[in-house]
This record gives C-alpha cells, sequence and structure tokens, in this order.
C-alpha cells in the first residue's frame, strides 16, 4: 500500500511538471507586453482620462447652457388665467369684467421656451479651470511615470529570471558533482578505504545540495509567475530567459536635473493645482457676471405658437455673507496648498537622496562584481586540484566536501552580484529618466 502511495504521488508531479508550458522569452518581449498590457499602466491611464474630462467639464464658464422646454397645463386659477391668456395674445375687452376676473373658465395654455444662459465673468471658475487643467497634465505625467517604472520592474523581474535559471543550473552540476563524489565515498568505503562518518557526510552534502537545488527550481516558478503577472497574463507557464545573464554597460548620464523627470513635475503640478483651487476659494468673495436669453411661444393647443416673444438680460449677483463657509473653506484651500508645497519639496529631497544613493550602488556593485569572479575563479581551480587528490587519497573528505560547497557558494555569490550591478544601472536609469 505505501509503495502504491509512493507511485501516485510520483506520477503526479510529472503529470503536474508536463503540464507546465515551457517558453523562451527575450528581454524585448517582455517590456513589449508589459508595456502594451499591464493591468497598472491602464489604471493610471483610466486616471489621466478621468482628469481629462474633468478640465472639459471645466468649459462650462465659458460655454453657454441651452435648454428647450414644452409645457401644458389647464387652470382656473385667476392670475394664471389672466397671464395665459396675455401670453397667448387673446385678451380682449370682456376678459376685464370683474366677475370673470375672480372667477374665470378653465383655460388651457401650452408654452415652448428656448432658454439661453452665458457666464460672462465668473473669476472662480477661471481658477478652477486653471486647476483642473494643471491636475490632468499632472496625471499624463504619472502615468507617463508608471510606464518608465513598469520598464524598471520588468527588467528586475526578467533579471530574477536570469538568475532563478542560471542558479539552477550550477545546483544541478554541484548536484552532479555530489552525487561522483558519493560514488567514489562509496567505493573507498567498500574497500575499506574510508570510515563510515566520512561517508555519511558525503550522504548529507548531497541531501543538502538537493534540498537547494529544489528551491532554485521553485525559484524559477516564481519568477516566472510575477513575470506573467506583469504581463497581464493567465497559465501556469514557466519561462526560460533567450538571453544569459551578463553585466550590462548601460551608459547613464550622471548629471541630470530631478525637476524635469516626470514624477517630479507631476509633484510639482499638484501644489499649482491646489494654488489655483486656493485662488478659486478667494475670488468667491467678488460677485459674478451672467447673461440670459430666452425665446417663447404660447397657444391653447398643443404644439403650436400663434404668439411669440423673448426675453433679454444679465444679471450680476454677489453672496455677501454665507455664513463664515467661505472662510473656513478659503482657510481649508490655503492649508492643502502649503501641505502640497512642503510635499513637493521633501519628495525632491528624497529624490535627490536616492539618486546619490543609487550612484553609489553603482560603483559598489561594479566593485564587487571583479572580486566575485576572482573568487569564483580561484574557488573552481581549488575544486579542480582537491578533487584530483582525493581521487589519489590524498586529500580529506571534508575537505573536498568544503571546496565543492564553495565553488557552488562562489557561482551563486557571483551572477548574485551581476544582479544586483545590472538592478543597480537600471535603478539608476530610472531615476535619471526625464
Amino acid at each position: 500500500m505505501k509503495r502504491l502511495f509512493v507511485l501516485i504521488i510520483f506520477f503526479y508531479a510529472q503529470a503536474q511538471l508536463f503540464a507546465q508550458d515551457h517558453v523562451k522569452i527575450s528581454l524585448g518581449d517582455v517590456l513589449l507586453r508589459v508595456q502594451e498590457s499591464n493591468a497598472s499602466i491602464k489604471v493610471s491611464e483610466q486616471e489621466a482620462k478621468m482628469a481629462k474630462y474633468d478640465y472639459r467639464f471645466s468649459n462650462s464658464i465659458f460655454l453657454p447652457q441651452i435648454s428647450v422646454s414644452h409645457t401644458g397645463m389647464a387652470t382656473t386659477n385667476p392670475l394664471m388665467a389672466f397671464g395665459s391668456k396675455l401670453n397667448q395674445e387673446i385678451l380682449t375687452q370682456a376678459d376685464f369684467n370683474p366677475a370673470l376676473l375672480n372667477d374665470p373658465d378653465q383655460i388651457e395654455n401650452y408654452a415652448t421656451k428656448v432658454s439661453v444662459e452665458q457666464p460672462l465673468i465668473n473669476l472662480d471658475g477661471f481658477y478652477q479651470r486653471k486647476a483642473a487643467k494643471t491636475t490632468m497634465e499632472a496625471k499624463e505625467l504619472q502615468a507617463m511615470r508608471t510606464r518608465d517604472y513598469l520598464d524598471f520592474e520588468a527588467q528586475k523581474a526578467y533579471g530574477q529570471l536570469q538568475l532563478a535559471h542560471r542558479a539552477v543550473t550550477v545546483l544541478e552540476k554541484a548536484n552532479e558533482a555530489a552525487m561522483a563524489n558519493l560514488n567514489m565515498a562509496q567505493n573507498s568505503f567498500d574497500q575499506g578505504l574510508l570510515q563510515k562518518a566520512d561517508l555519511l557526510e558525503v550522504k548529507v552534502r548531497v541531501t543538502e545540495v538537493s534540498d537547494q537545488l529544489k528551491t532554485a527550481k521553485s525559484n524559477v516558478q516564481n519568477a516566472s509567475d510575477y513575470l506573467a503577472f506583469l504581463m497581464n497574463e493567465q497559465g501556469d507557464v514557466i519561462y526560460e530567459p533567450s538571453e544569459e545573464l551578463m553585466p550590462d554597460n548601460v551608459d547613464v548620464t550622471m548629471e541630470s536635473s530631478l525637476e524635469n523627470r516626470a514624477d517630479v513635475k507631476a509633484m510639482d503640478l499638484v501644489s499649482e493645482a491646489y494654488k489655483a483651487n486656493m485662488r478659486a476659494d478667494n475670488m468667491t468673495f467678488l460677485p459674478r457676471l451672467n447673461a440670459f436669453a430666452s425665446y417663447e411661444m404660447y397657444d391653447d393647443q398643443i404644439f403650436r405658437a400663434d404668439a411669440k416673444g423673448y426675453i433679454i438680460g444679465a444679471s450680476l449677483s454677489w453672496d455677501v455673507f454665507k455664513g463664515s463657509q467661505r472662510f473656513a473653506k478659503a482657510g481649508k484651500s490655503k492649508t492643502s496648498y502649503e501641505k502640497a508645497k512642503q510635499e513637493y519639496e521633501q519628495y525632491v529631497a528624497k529624490s535627490s537622496m536616492e539618486l546619490q544613493r543609487t550612484k553609489r550602488m553603482v560603483e559598489d556593485a561594479k566593485s564587487r562584481l571583479q572580486t566575485s569572479k576572482l573568487a569564483m575563479e580561484q574557488s573552481e581551480e581549488s575544486l579542480r586540484i582537491r578533487t584530483n587528490r582525493f581521487k589519489e587519497g590524498l586529500e580529506k573528505t571534508t575537505d573536498l566536501l568544503m571546496a565543492e560547497a564553495t565553488y557552488a557558494e562562489k557561482q551563486l555569490l557571483y551572477y548574485q552580484t551581476i544582479f544586483e550591478y545590472n538592478q543597480a544601472q537600471s535603478l539608476l536609469t530610472f531615476l535619471t529618466k526625464e
């Protein structure tokens, strides 16, 4: 029963392995798919569109509002009946009879009205429109910066995929070497040339490498899953990089102005939007001037217009006092503007700090790259020498295992350093991109 259970687990694992698609992919393909399909990019673009429509909404301070209505009613109200006859231009001398004026017969009235309202001077609206435009521009820059960030994130994810696959390759070779050492140790033990403690130590090393290899393969799956997430793709896929993990030599302009970066510009524009809103709230203390006009048609028959007339005028309105609401709103908008200014200055300072730190990261990683390469080459040569001496019985088992473990460790460290060096350069490119 136990054997049957083991076989079931084995075949299930094999089925799961073959069910996964192995897809080769290049960095260029990843960048293209992320830019086309990433959900965060789509969200940022929708936010930019929303801000654009908010700006279009502010066109109301320039454009007229036009409405058309057709109303029908029947009334015996003295005032309404007299006014309806007057509007219909059917009033006669007999209608001035007091008895008819006080107790009129039912009259029907149908009115068609075209109204136009045209804003002339609304100073608060002008600044609200400016705030909406500035917010729209800020959202567009933020969407652009989101694309830049996803480029950086995609490069990082692709580097993690390269590193994970490279770790699997290194550990597979280390596993082969450990198995070979185990065979030699087993032969030596069978001939009485090796103690059982040494043989068990070799077996422990084989188990350790096997566990590390399983973890490395899990990292490949994790990196593939994250890459699929960035590209907004579904399915259980294992991606294989078509490009080897090599040090990138990126030409980055070290001297650049943070003020020209899209996200910094966006923060500055947000501050300007708050400033415009503050001025708009202050302008609510001033009067507003609007023009209006209407063309009206009346009749006692539906959809007819025997009587016509128009109204043209302008209104100057001034809310002198509204229970201190405007004072509180103006104070709040001023505080919001001051807060936005402080946030902008803090963001610039933080960005400058991150930029300087990243420049040092590039230099430090470049230095470690050469050191780790030399250490890998030295450990490889040491392992070769100790392996040959172990075959001749001139080397201890512990020394061979240590040399073999050191070589695998130095290989992994070298490729990890390449990854860190490439990511530092990518981050520097992202932080200096205008």
